[in-house]
């Protein structure tokens, strides 16, 4: 929780220097471009280049309001926050970009681009899973340590985390927002099979979260019932028709064509004399 606050405040020390227009050389340096390397750890993977271009465009005429951070590596430094700056400034064909150096641990990149991002609402719902499995997997954390961490709830973090069992085909359908976070949450546990067809069909028939749990819970539904269940459902109560006999029979003399299919009788209409046969039959039985 420490290193969460420790990043905001350095990221609130650049907002405030430049809304109090300090131009200090000690604070803010100019860096050669190809100097940078990006945070490996960058949870986010991808990048709006429309609204890259928008930026790259705003940078050329307007410059670079607010700094990069970066940390110090040898002869080169690593982008701890601004990567979309650092993307659009290349976009502009910029030689240098303004920089603050700030001294902290190198081994916290993972960790400080997750906060930076989750805090400015950067990430899609998928990045956010892989990068909380990264940091528990990397300082074998708990849930409830991530949770103090990144400031969200204990329930919050496991029903993320559990977005990253589904297939590979719905987490794309997820990462392109094309499936919300509230789709893809009635989507897991089913089989493979089963999430490509509910996540086509939201896709398809552009499905609320509401009507796509109605679609699993029939699919669901189905899968629970036994062998015995769907042969009685399917099966056709067959009554006996031979009571109908004598009928059927006139009908047949006055030749009509008349068929009994499993529940039901079928008399052909072919011509006006064959409405005629009919109503005189039933004239008589009144």
């Amino acid at each position: 929780m420490a290193l969460g606050r420790g990043l905001s405040e350095i990221l609130g020390e650049v907002e405030a220097a430049y809304e109090n227009n300090i131009d200090n050389r000690n604070i803010v340096k100019d860096i050669e471009l190809d100097k940078i390397e990006p945070n490996p750890y960058q949870p986010r993977k991808i990048f709006d280049e429309e609204k890259l271009q928008e930026l790259s465009n705003s940078i050329v005429t307007h410059g670079i309001l607010q700094p990069v951070v970066v940390i110090k590596k040898l002869h080169k430094y690593i982008l701890i926050a601004g990567e979309r700056r650092f993307r659009a400034s290349k976009l502009a064909n910029l030689n240098t970009i303004k920089a603050i150096i700030v001294d902290i641990d190198e081994k916290k990149l993972r960790e400080y681009a997750l906060i930076e991002n989750i805090q400015r609402d950067d990430l899609n719902i998928l990045e956010i899973a892989y990068s909380y499995a990264g940091l528990i997997n990397e300082y074998n954390m708990t849930h409830e340590e991530l949770s103090n961490m990144v400031f969200k709830s204990r329930s919050s973090i496991t029903n993320i985390l559990r977005l990253l069992t589904l297939s590979v085909y719905v987490q794309q359908l997820i990462s392109a927002n094309k499936i919300s976070q509230g789709h893809a949450k009635l989507i897991i546990g089913l089989k493979e099979t089963e999430q490509k067809y509910i996540a086509d069909s939201i896709v398809g028939q552009r499905l609320s979260v509401r009507e796509a749990e109605v679609l699993v819970k029939n699919l669901k539904e189905r899968n629970s019932e036994t062998g015995q269940d769907r042969v009685k459902k399917n099966t056709i109560t067959r009554f006996n028709f031979a009571k109908l006999d004598e009928i059927l029979l006139r009908f047949k003399s006055d030749r009509l064509d008349v068929k009994v299919n499993k529940n039901n009788i079928q008399i052909s209409i072919n011509s006006d004399d064959d409405i005629d046969k009919i109503l005189k039959y039933f004239e008589k039985s009144i």
